[in-house]
Protein backbone atom coordinates (compact mmCIF):
# COMPACT_ATOMS: atom_id res chain seq x y z
CA UNK A 1 0.00 0.00 0.00
CA UNK A 2 1.43 3.41 -0.61
CA UNK A 3 2.16 5.30 2.06
CA UNK A 4 1.03 9.39 2.17
CA UNK A 5 3.05 11.23 -0.42
CA UNK A 6 4.64 13.16 2.37
CA UNK A 7 8.11 14.14 0.50
CA UNK A 8 6.79 14.60 -2.76
CA UNK A 9 9.24 16.93 -4.99
CA UNK A 10 11.56 16.90 -2.24
CA UNK A 11 14.94 16.03 -3.31
CA UNK A 12 17.16 12.91 -1.55
CA UNK A 13 20.70 11.85 -1.79
CA UNK A 14 21.12 8.49 -1.07
CA UNK A 15 25.23 7.23 -1.46
CA UNK A 16 25.83 3.52 -1.35
CA UNK A 17 22.47 3.81 -3.00
CA UNK A 18 22.53 0.82 -5.29
CA UNK A 19 22.44 -2.50 -2.80
CA UNK A 20 21.02 -3.03 0.64
CA UNK A 21 20.45 -0.65 2.83
CA UNK A 22 20.73 2.28 0.75
CA UNK A 23 18.42 0.35 -2.01
CA UNK A 24 15.88 0.01 0.63
CA UNK A 25 16.52 3.25 1.47
CA UNK A 26 16.05 4.68 -1.70
CA UNK A 27 12.53 2.90 -2.36
CA UNK A 28 11.24 3.96 1.19
CA UNK A 29 11.79 7.28 0.18
CA UNK A 30 10.49 6.99 -3.25
CA UNK A 31 7.21 5.60 -1.76
CA UNK A 32 6.79 8.83 -0.23
CA UNK A 33 7.22 10.57 -3.11
CA UNK A 34 11.09 11.96 -3.21
CA UNK A 35 12.92 12.50 -5.57
CA UNK A 36 16.43 10.49 -5.47
CA UNK A 37 19.94 10.89 -6.83
CA UNK A 38 21.97 7.61 -6.20
CA UNK A 39 25.60 7.95 -5.85
CA UNK A 40 27.89 4.86 -5.67
CA UNK A 41 31.24 3.36 -6.97
CA UNK A 42 29.18 0.65 -8.75
CA UNK A 43 27.07 2.39 -11.72
CA UNK A 44 25.47 -1.24 -13.20
CA UNK A 45 23.87 -1.70 -9.67
CA UNK A 46 22.57 1.61 -9.35
CA UNK A 47 21.23 2.32 -12.91
CA UNK A 48 19.17 -1.19 -11.66
CA UNK A 49 18.33 0.03 -8.45
CA UNK A 50 17.05 3.33 -10.21
CA UNK A 51 15.53 1.45 -12.98
CA UNK A 52 13.10 -0.78 -11.11
CA UNK A 53 11.99 2.39 -8.73
CA UNK A 54 11.10 4.26 -11.61
CA UNK A 55 9.09 1.59 -12.83
CA UNK A 56 7.43 1.13 -9.51
CA UNK A 57 6.96 4.83 -8.31
CA UNK A 58 6.19 8.30 -9.70
CA UNK A 59 9.83 9.40 -8.45
CA UNK A 60 12.48 10.99 -10.75
CA UNK A 61 15.53 9.23 -10.20
CA UNK A 62 19.56 9.82 -11.35
CA UNK A 63 22.72 8.37 -10.56
CA UNK A 64 26.36 9.59 -9.96
CA UNK A 65 28.93 7.91 -9.63
CA UNK A 66 30.98 9.04 -6.64
CA UNK A 67 34.04 7.49 -4.18
CA UNK A 68 32.64 9.14 -0.70
CA UNK A 69 36.39 8.83 0.74
CA UNK A 70 37.67 11.18 -2.00
CA UNK A 71 36.47 14.64 -1.77
CA UNK A 72 36.59 15.78 -4.97
CA UNK A 73 34.78 13.11 -6.02
CA UNK A 74 31.88 14.12 -3.68
CA UNK A 75 32.41 17.63 -4.99
CA UNK A 76 31.81 16.89 -8.06
CA UNK A 77 28.45 14.33 -7.63
CA UNK A 78 26.87 16.68 -4.96
CA UNK A 79 27.55 19.47 -7.66
CA UNK A 80 26.08 16.85 -10.38
CA UNK A 81 22.71 16.22 -8.50
CA UNK A 82 21.84 19.45 -7.99
CA UNK A 83 20.98 20.45 -11.44
CA UNK A 84 18.52 18.50 -12.63
CA UNK A 85 16.65 18.00 -9.31
CA UNK A 86 17.32 21.02 -7.02
CA UNK A 87 18.19 21.63 -3.39
CA UNK A 88 18.81 18.99 -1.06
CA UNK A 89 16.09 18.07 0.93
CA UNK A 90 17.36 14.79 2.59
CA UNK A 91 21.07 13.47 2.99
CA UNK A 92 21.31 9.78 3.88
CA UNK A 93 24.89 8.69 4.64
CA UNK A 94 24.95 5.33 3.84
CA UNK A 95 27.83 4.08 1.98
CA UNK A 96 30.59 2.55 4.25
CA UNK A 97 32.57 -0.58 4.61
CA UNK A 98 33.45 -3.50 7.45
CA UNK A 99 36.37 -5.39 7.67
CA UNK A 100 37.36 -7.84 10.48
CA UNK A 101 40.86 -7.52 11.62
CA UNK A 102 42.58 -8.40 15.15
CA UNK A 103 44.16 -5.47 16.75
CA UNK A 104 47.82 -6.90 16.66
CA UNK A 105 46.79 -7.12 12.42
CA UNK A 106 45.60 -3.77 12.15
CA UNK A 107 48.32 -2.25 9.82
CA UNK A 108 47.69 1.86 9.27
CA UNK A 109 46.26 1.41 6.04
CA UNK A 110 43.68 -0.81 6.89
CA UNK A 111 43.03 1.98 9.83
CA UNK A 112 43.19 4.79 7.88
CA UNK A 113 40.54 2.59 5.32
CA UNK A 114 37.98 2.24 8.05
CA UNK A 115 37.89 5.98 9.15
CA UNK A 116 37.81 7.04 5.65
CA UNK A 117 34.89 5.16 4.33
CA UNK A 118 32.87 5.07 7.89
CA UNK A 119 33.60 9.12 8.76
CA UNK A 120 35.20 11.16 6.67
CA UNK A 121 32.83 10.09 3.96
CA UNK A 122 29.87 11.59 6.00
CA UNK A 123 31.92 14.64 6.62
CA UNK A 124 32.92 15.08 3.00
CA UNK A 125 29.04 14.55 2.19
CA UNK A 126 27.24 16.46 4.59
CA UNK A 127 29.18 19.86 4.08
CA UNK A 128 28.03 19.70 1.18
CA UNK A 129 24.49 20.22 1.66
CA UNK A 130 24.28 21.38 5.42
CA UNK A 131 24.29 24.93 4.91
CA UNK A 132 22.46 25.31 2.49
CA UNK A 133 19.74 23.27 4.09
CA UNK A 134 20.35 25.86 7.07
CA UNK A 135 19.88 28.89 5.00
CA UNK A 136 16.66 27.21 3.87
CA UNK A 137 15.31 26.71 7.09
CA UNK A 138 14.88 22.95 6.80
CA UNK A 139 16.05 19.54 5.74
CA UNK A 140 16.84 15.84 6.92
CA UNK A 141 20.76 14.11 7.06
CA UNK A 142 20.47 10.67 8.32
CA UNK A 143 23.79 9.31 8.78
CA UNK A 144 23.77 4.94 8.88
CA UNK A 145 26.06 3.98 11.83
CA UNK A 146 25.49 0.27 13.62
CA UNK A 147 25.39 -0.95 16.45
CA UNK A 148 28.99 -0.90 16.10
CA UNK A 149 28.61 3.01 17.10
CA UNK A 150 27.34 2.11 20.64
CA UNK A 151 29.01 -0.90 21.92
CA UNK A 152 32.03 -2.76 21.06
CA UNK A 153 32.59 -6.08 19.08
CA UNK A 154 35.86 -8.15 19.06
CA UNK A 155 38.13 -8.03 15.74
CA UNK A 156 36.52 -4.83 14.27
CA UNK A 157 38.08 -1.87 16.79
CA UNK A 158 39.03 0.20 13.44
CA UNK A 159 35.06 -0.24 11.84
CA UNK A 160 33.72 0.36 15.28
CA UNK A 161 36.16 3.55 16.29
CA UNK A 162 34.87 4.48 13.25
CA UNK A 163 31.01 4.34 13.68
CA UNK A 164 31.40 5.71 17.48
CA UNK A 165 33.08 8.91 15.45
CA UNK A 166 29.96 9.08 13.49
CA UNK A 167 27.52 9.10 16.04
CA UNK A 168 29.67 11.74 18.23
CA UNK A 169 29.81 13.93 14.98
CA UNK A 170 25.59 13.20 14.31
CA UNK A 171 25.37 14.61 17.84
CA UNK A 172 27.34 17.62 17.80
CA UNK A 173 25.54 18.82 14.34
CA UNK A 174 22.26 18.30 15.41
CA UNK A 175 22.90 20.50 19.35
CA UNK A 176 24.80 22.98 16.37
CA UNK A 177 21.91 23.58 13.99
CA UNK A 178 18.97 22.49 16.19
CA UNK A 179 17.43 25.88 15.70
CA UNK A 180 18.34 25.83 11.59
CA UNK A 181 15.08 23.41 10.88
CA UNK A 182 17.26 20.96 10.05
CA UNK A 183 17.24 17.09 12.13
CA UNK A 184 20.21 15.01 12.26
CA UNK A 185 19.75 12.01 13.44
CA UNK A 186 21.94 7.94 13.16
CA UNK A 187 20.17 4.94 12.63
CA UNK A 188 22.25 2.22 14.20
CA UNK A 189 21.42 -1.26 12.48
CA UNK A 190 22.64 -4.70 13.79
CA UNK A 191 23.76 -7.39 11.34
CA UNK A 192 21.28 -6.98 8.06
CA UNK A 193 20.65 -9.04 5.81
CA UNK A 194 23.18 -7.58 3.25
CA UNK A 195 25.78 -8.59 1.06
CA UNK A 196 28.52 -7.27 3.82
CA UNK A 197 26.28 -9.96 6.59
CA UNK A 198 27.45 -12.32 3.93
CA UNK A 199 30.97 -11.55 3.85
CA UNK A 200 30.87 -11.63 7.94
CA UNK A 201 29.49 -15.22 7.08
CA UNK A 202 32.51 -16.49 5.12
CA UNK A 203 35.35 -14.93 7.25
CA UNK A 204 33.84 -16.69 9.69
CA UNK A 205 33.90 -19.71 7.34
CA UNK A 206 37.03 -19.26 6.72
CA UNK A 207 39.01 -18.17 9.56
CA UNK A 208 37.26 -20.89 12.05
CA UNK A 209 36.42 -23.40 10.31
CA UNK A 210 32.62 -23.37 10.49
CA UNK A 211 29.51 -24.04 8.55
CA UNK A 212 27.71 -21.18 7.38
CA UNK A 213 24.79 -22.13 9.35
CA UNK A 214 27.04 -22.36 12.49
CA UNK A 215 28.51 -18.86 11.26
CA UNK A 216 24.99 -17.13 10.82
CA UNK A 217 24.10 -18.79 14.34
CA UNK A 218 27.38 -17.18 15.76
CA UNK A 219 25.94 -13.37 14.26
CA UNK A 220 22.50 -13.93 14.81
CA UNK A 221 23.35 -14.77 18.58
CA UNK A 222 23.45 -11.47 19.67
CA UNK A 223 20.16 -10.44 18.93
CA UNK A 224 17.23 -10.98 21.36
CA UNK A 225 14.92 -11.46 18.29
CA UNK A 226 17.47 -14.36 17.25
CA UNK A 227 17.48 -13.12 13.75
CA UNK A 228 18.92 -11.48 11.08
CA UNK A 229 17.08 -7.72 10.34
CA UNK A 230 15.86 -6.81 7.16
CA UNK A 231 17.52 -4.14 5.50
CA UNK A 232 13.34 -2.79 4.79
CA UNK A 233 13.27 -2.37 8.44
CA UNK A 234 16.26 -0.51 8.57
CA UNK A 235 15.11 1.77 5.83
CA UNK A 236 11.53 2.44 7.61
CA UNK A 237 13.50 4.12 10.50
CA UNK A 238 15.23 6.02 7.87
CA UNK A 239 12.20 7.08 6.08
CA UNK A 240 10.28 8.07 9.40
CA UNK A 241 13.19 10.21 10.52
CA UNK A 242 12.67 11.97 7.39
CA UNK A 243 9.09 12.99 7.44
CA UNK A 244 7.14 15.78 8.84
CA UNK A 245 6.29 13.90 11.94
CA UNK A 246 9.97 13.67 13.27
CA UNK A 247 10.56 17.34 12.92
CA UNK A 248 11.33 17.16 16.81
CA UNK A 249 13.90 14.21 16.66
CA UNK A 250 17.38 15.79 16.22
CA UNK A 251 20.65 13.91 17.66
CA UNK A 252 19.53 10.50 18.16
CA UNK A 253 21.39 7.05 17.50
CA UNK A 254 18.25 4.88 17.30
CA UNK A 255 19.05 1.01 17.31
CA UNK A 256 17.35 -1.47 14.77
CA UNK A 257 18.68 -4.47 16.28
CA UNK A 258 16.06 -6.47 17.97
CA UNK A 259 16.69 -5.21 21.65
CA UNK A 260 20.45 -5.84 21.59
CA UNK A 261 21.14 -2.12 22.48
CA UNK A 262 19.14 -0.77 25.19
Amino acid sequence: MRRDACLRGRHAIVTGGGRGIGAAVARALAELGADLSLMGRDMDRLHDTAEAIRNQFDSRVETHHVDVTDLSSVQRAFTAATAPLGCVYILVNNAGQARARGFADIDPDHWQNMIDANLSSAFYCTQQVLPAMAGAGEGRVVNIASTAGLKGYPKIAAYCAAKHGLIGFTRSLALEYAKSGVTINAVCPGYTETEMFDRAVQELVTSLGKSPEEARAMLTRPNPQGRVVKPEEVADAVAWLCSPGASAITGQAIAVAGGEVM
